[in-house]
């Protein structure tokens, strides 16, 4: 049974049971908990922790969601049970059905007949473990499903309780084992052997609230919660791999065939040996992981969720690598894992150009970072065989590993081949130590998840009426006061208050367009709203400080107004970003995704998935193409639909939001802009006056930024660059439209001279060395030419400077110390050492170090060259005396 037929049968099963199904949320939700959606319940936790109340008819629910989990990425491949990327199937009841409900639901999907829409599990195989204490849940299984009490085992709260890590709901825990038989284990059950014993499914039976805590065990049980709720988890690819009859979750239907193409590009054999077995397993798992993040708009980077998809992708590249393969291998694999996901993830077929294209721009990159790593290994390399040592040290793998992306294993791999080990305790204890401070930063973000449970009686019975697209101004009654987050019944002067009103014309922060400014006026007294944020998508918490001699009561009735300006200048900037948005597809083409954005009145700034830096000639492309639909007056229409009618229309939607079933579709000059969204915009296109772009940057790999000005702003820029280009102009008494010439013209003379002065002074220090050759002094066995050379000279001519002694000094065991002064004041400088002083022990880059210290700096190379930089250009002598001193103790 392939796996995408797993997914329906299980959709199905619950549908007909009356369950709302539920798609798959994005992998990246708006939760200050989590780097990506790591459980089928993520989504449900607002229902589950009583922020707000389930809209779903029946109180139950059902989804397959797309999860991730990254702690223990080096793990991956060593066992076969286990992946980056799995898909948890789900049913959920809120204050439903409960314990027996859950059983009986999962041992029907379970177990009946293939023909009647079951998944046709042998009965006699299913094994359960129930909670210590928890007889309700045995009773069940053995009374009303019939499983034998000696199938039926007990495990405590490590393995058979269930909560979130946090405060909040938890409850005992049932799971469902499938025994795959005596080839793979002992027998006696779940607690004997887990490998031959599969878990594939865990009942979750949420009743209580615990308290503060750490691990899974170590927390109190403060009571019983308002409602029993249900949450389960079947693993959909461990379900396959039993259904499909393979050994384990990589040689299922979606992940062998990766495994397949990479024996092609490598030449090694999968099951030939253990090591190969994980990097085969790391390229599959890493594959579809990677993809699916990058599918939800992921791109690679150095931080959060771009660095743990660049490490991904280049786990990937590395594992090939040591498999045997020489070339490019990006494409091929990514092409094959969307070609099996694509069954049950239609949506990958639409971003398949943007997919391979943001993978196989980073593995390019990577291949130039191995390069460069392989060369900085070398170095390390060699100064271990100069010290006559065999180990390349802790702290230097860590820092080819963490610093430049060189992967452990292939510096283990390169040191055996160069008759060198690696000290790997040194290197795993600095790797535990940046584990633990992500461990505790992560913990740290858990407890800061801020409750808003406060605010769940105006989210359920009070959701805020926003009139603000018809209206700038309403008559409000006030309904709630929250402060510090606690509720109040009256605000005084000084205090700064969320403000819940039931009626609003004041737009609330969403979808990148800043939340409207304005005032509330009571008794004829303005009370600032500096701010408009929302909560459970339905209700407008709006920022207020009251003034002196002000006061506000819930229950008050208030004038609510929008600051008029701010609305037509944010309405101005939300719409020009919609058009370019709409102009930079139609220059790069559809792959040109959004990745987010950011406007406010009179500003606005667009981040998109692009791996190139654009050209003038294409920005200027896009800013005329914007323009051209401002001038051209359309009409912006704006309409609400059914979401599946709104993509059939081709709608465009942003990357993690979660859309309800009623959408709103805005159109601006027909199919060049159709967007989802629910902010504020003009009523012509020419509304937005002017939009002046003022340029592009990179904000994270495959990321690039284009801001601009709109409306007045955009004029005063445009002003102000006109005043610059007038000014310039005057200076150079030259007309404005000649200026881009005059200006390269003054350029190149400028460069050319500066060339001239840079050959002349290297003429005249090529002059100086023949005299301080003969200046140099004896020191023991060693001929020294310690000499700071004039101020100015820059750290590159005094290596030009120290090569040249060194050729003039021939077969003497010689060392040249230079230093000097530059126009920056740094202290650069340099020692050099020939081979004759180097057979005699001297070490270049010991010596630099040496006079760093008298400089305030440090510095480093090889033996025969080393260079460095301080600040403190006046201890130059003191450190060139040191230097000879050192030099004299060895004779």
């Amino acid at each position: 049974m392939q796996t995408h037929e797993i997914r329906e049968r299980f959709t199905q099963h619950f549908v007909k049971a009356g369950h709302t199904e539920v798609p798959s949320a994005s992998l990246i939700l708006d939760d200050p908990t989590l780097l990506f959606v790591n459980a089928g319940m993520v989504p449900f936790k607002p229902y589950f922790l009583g922020q707000q109340t389930p809209p779903f008819p029946n109180g139950t629910a059902t989804s397959i969601q797309k999860c991730v989990r990254t702690l223990d990425i080096e793990e991956v491949g060593i066992t076969t049970r286990h992946n980056t990327f799995f898909q948890m199937a789900g049913n959920f009841s809120f204050g439903q059905y409960f314990k027996e409900g859950a059983i009986t639901h999962a041992w029907g999907l379970l177990t009946d007949p293939v023909e009647k829409g079951g998944l046709g599990l042998d009965p006699e195989r299913l094994w359960v473990t129930c909670y210590l204490d928890d007889d309700e849940a045995a009773d069940i299984w053995h009374e009303v499903v019939g499983i034998p009490k000696e199938r039926i085992q007990r495990l405590g709260m490590e393995d058979n309780y269930w909560s979130m890590g946090v405060p909040g709901p938890c409850g005992p825990c049932s799971e469902i084992y499938y025994d795959r038989g005596p080839e793979y284990g002992a027998e006696g059950g779940p607690i004997a052997d887990d490998n031959r014993y599969m878990e594939i499914w865990n009942l979750v039976f949420m009743e209580n609230e615990r308290g503060e805590g750490t691990g899974k065990g170590d927390f109190e049980i403060l009571g019983p919660l308002p409602k029993k709720n249900i949450d389960t988890g079947l693993g959909i690819e461990r379900v396959a791999c039993i259904l499909q009859g393979v050994d384990n979750v990589y040689e299922t239907d979606l992940l062998r065939p990766v495994i397949d193409v990479a024996e092609t590009l490598t030449g090694a054999r999968y099951g030939a040996e253990h090591e190969d077995d994980i990097r085969f397993r790391v390229i599959a798992d890493h594959s579809r992981t990677g993809m699916m993040l990058i599918l939800d708009g992921v791109t690679p980077g150095n931080e959060g969720r771009g660095y743990i998809l660049r490490r991904l992708l280049r786990r990937i590249i590395r594992s090939a690598r040591l498999l045997g393969a020489q070339g490019p291998t990006m494409e091929k694999f990514m092409s094959t894992i969307m070609d099996t996901m694509t069954p049950s993830f239609p949506e990958i077929e639409k971003n398949r150009e943007r997919i391979l294209r943001v993978a196989v721009t980073e593995e390019r990159a990577f291949l130039r970072t191995l390069e460069s790593g392989t060369e900085l290994f070398e170095n390390a390399a060699s100064e271990v065989r100069s010290a006559h040592g065999t180990r390349i040290s802790g702290d230097r793998a860590f820092a080819l590993h963490d610093t430049y992306g060189f992967p452990i294993d292939l510096t283990v791999e390169m040191a055996r081949e160069a008759g060198l080990e690696v000290d790997i305790e040194g290197f795993d204890a600095l790797m535990a130590e940046q584990r633990a401070r992500a461990k505790a930063d992560n913990k740290a973000k858990k407890h800061g998840h801020q409750d808003l449970s406060v605010f769940r009686e105006f989210i359920d019975e009070h959701p805020t009426e926003f009139v603000g697209y018809e209206e700038l101004q309403a008559t409000s009654r006030v309904l709630g006061l929250v402060r510090d987050g606690q509720r109040i019944s009256e605000a005084r002067p000084g205090e700064q208050v969320d403000v819940i009103v039931d009626v609003s014309p004041m737009y609330a922060e969403a979808g990148g367009q800043l939340g409207d400014r304005g005032s509330f006026v009571l008794d004829g007294v303005s009370l600032p709203v500096e701010d408009v944020q929302k909560i459970g998508k339905k209700l407008w918490i709006h920022k207020t400080r009251i003034p002196e001699g002000a006061g506000l009561e819930v229950g008050a009735t208030v004038e609510s107004h929008v600051d008029e300006a701010w609305r037509h200048a944010a309405r101005q900037a939300h719409s020009a970003t919609h058009l370019i948005h709409g102009a930079l597809r139609q220059v790069l083409g559809p792959t040109a995704v959004q990745a987010g954005s950011m406007n406010k009145p009179g500003y606005l700034r667009f981040d998109f998935n692009y791996t190139e830096q654009l050209t003038p000639e294409q920005l200027q492309q896009i800013e005329e193409i914007t323009n051209s639909v401002v001038d051209a007056d359309h009409q912006v229409n704006t309409t609400e639909m059914p979401l599946e009618e709104a993509k059939a229309m081709g709608a465009m939607a942003l990357f993690g939001e979660n859309y309800g079933d009623l959408v709103r579709v805005v159109e601006i000059a027909g199919p060049f802009s159709l967007e989802l969204c629910g902010g504020t915009h003009v009523a012509h296109s020419s509304q937005i006056g002017p939009v002046a772009v003022l340029g592009e940057s990179s904000v994270g790999s495959g990321v690039r930024r284009i801001e601009a000005y709109s409306g007045l702003d955009s004029f005063r820029y445009l002003s102000k660059e006109r005043a610059l280009a007038e000014g310039l102009a005057s200076s150079l008494k030259t007309p404005s439209e000649d200026l881009p010439e005059r200006i390269s013209q003054l350029a190149a003379k400028l460069k050319a001279a500066e060339k001239q002065i840079a050959d002349l002074h290297r003429q005249q220090l090529s002059a100086q060395l023949g005299g301080l050759v003969e200046k140099a002094q004896q020191v023991g066995e060693f001929s020294v030419i310690a000499e700071q050379l004039p101020a100015g000279t820059a750290a590159g001519d005094l290596r030009t400077a120290a090569l040249d002694l060194r050729g003039r000094c021939g077969e003497k065991a010689a060392v040249i110390v230079l230093g000097a002064k530059d126009e920056k004041g740094k202290a650069p400088f340099v020692v050099a050492a020939t081979p004759a002083a180097v057979d005699k022990g001297v070490r270049s880059g010991d010596l630099v170090k040496v006079l760093g210290e008298y400089v305030s700096g440090r510095g480093g190379g090889k033996p025969d060259m080393a260079q460095g930089s301080g600040s403190a250009p006046e201890g130059l002598a003191e450190g060139f005396r040191a230097i000879i001193e050192d030099l004299r103790s060895r004779s």
